[in-house]
């Protein structure tokens, strides 16, 4: 299993670096979306909808409110021509406000499954409630992973997948040498207070070590840094819970992984499910500490 993953790691990454880097902001957006439109495709099967039809038009529900994200600026230009109302145009950053509510969905999971594990493994949602979660964190991964693409450049993107990747690795690792003390036994016995500290060290050194970097080159500010530390360690923080989030789907369906289109790594989901809750408090927290500067 262990030989398979890393096999399949060293396959998948140096892809998705080139992605970062080569692949023009529309393109990369594209291809998001379709790494998305996969993991939705598991994510309907993971909540109990077998129907192709209901799957499909569970799809749709994603890919339209892509296509009037993606196309937002060029609507309100045909509005500021049609209308004759130029200041329409300054409504294009309004989007950047729509982070705010996955920002608050994944605070209140981090925070449900601190206090009531065992409350929220007992939760049984309606099945329109379970596709609403879905659909909201589906689509909002892909879209403020594309605009941090489109935005803050490919270092940046780069700089935000490998803090995911470091710390998952870091909290494996120390949590098999040091791990005790369960960090959340009733959802994923696996995990351990120790590895989530490994996860912490492991996100604050590469944050310090990138931004300090930037911050020698650029004039250094050690409140930027400071900053970019915090965040960076939240983030792993909000990382940790929202794989545990989806653990906690997992067992109420009674398996062990979403899919297994990925030779020893599962679905689409068991991969993502970390950068679904990390990428949207990440963005948040780059817009807030932009503003700031």
């Amino acid at each position: 299993m262990l030989l398979q993953r890393i096999i399949t790691a060293l396959i998948l990454v140096p892809l998705i670096v080139l992605a970062v880097f080569q692949l023009p902001s529309e393109y990369f957006s594209l291809l998001i979306g379709l790494i998305t439109l996969l993991a939705a495709w598991e994510w309907t099967n993971l909540i109990g909808i077998h129907s192709p039809i209901q799957r499909g038009l569970f799809l749709v529900a994603l890919i339209l409110p892509m296509l009037w994200l993606h196309f937002w600026t060029q609507f309100l230009e045909l509005a500021a021509q049609l209308l004759d109302w130029p200041d329409v145009r300054d409504y294009s950053g309004i989007l950047e406000w729509l982070v705010i509510v996955p920002v608050l969905f994944w605070i209140l999971v981090m925070m449900l499954i601190r206090n009531s594990p065992a409350g929220i493994l007992n939760l049984k949602l309606k099945m329109r409630y379970k596709a609403l979660i879905g659909w909201l964190v589906l689509l909002a991964v892909w879209m403020f992973l594309s605009r941090l693409r489109a935005f803050y450049g490919s270092e940046m993107t780069l700089y935000f997948l490998v803090l995911i990747w470091a710390a998952d690795i870091a909290a494996y690792f120390a949590g098999k040498k040091f791990g005790k003390t369960k960090l959340s036994p009733e959802i994923s016995p696996g995990k351990t207070v120790q590895g989530m500290y490994g996860a912490f060290v492991a996100g604050a050194v590469w944050a310090a070590a990138f931004i300090g970097y930037y911050s020698y080159r650029d004039g250094f500010i050690w409140m930027r840094v400071s900053d970019f530390v915090l965040l960076s360690v939240l983030t792993v923080l909000i990382s940790i819970y929202g794989d545990l989030f989806f653990s906690v789907v997992k067992r109420q369906r009674g398996v062990k992984d979403t899919g297994s289109i990925l030779p020893g790594h599962g679905g689409i989901l068991d991969r993502i499910d970390s950068l679904i809750a990390a990428t949207p408090f990440f963005y948040a927290g780059i817009v807030v500490i932009g503003l700031m500067s």
